[in-house]
């Protein structure tokens, strides 16, 4: 049960920082860098909500099921997203 606690911080941590820096990111990329698959990930994730909608399908670039009332204001300000578990990891150091 602790473990499940860390990956939720983790996802908490993750979407702080997509809102943050207000950059889209792939489900694929977040899953990697917390050692989960994509579908766990969308499970942890709840109910579709702005601050959430910043996690998006790599084929789409939109966040999966979303309406537009549930999508991030901001969400396409930019065409950058971030595609690599890489970037995640170096940028909130996560172990």
């Amino acid at each position: 049960m602790k473990e499940g606690f860390k990956v939720q911080e983790k996802i908490t941590t993750i979407v702080n920082y997509l809102n943050e820096v207000k950059t889209r990111c792939t489900f694929n990329a977040a899953a990697e860098a917390l050692g989960i698959t994509p579908h766990a990930l969308k499970k942890q994730l709840g109910e579709p909500r702005p601050e959430a909608s910043w996690l998006v399908s790599p084929t789409t670039g939109d966040p999966i099921r979303y309406t537009d009332s549930e999508k991030h204001p901001e969400l396409y300000r930019t065409t950058r997203i971030i595609t690599s578990a890489k970037v995640l990891k170096r940028n909130l150091d996560l172990t």
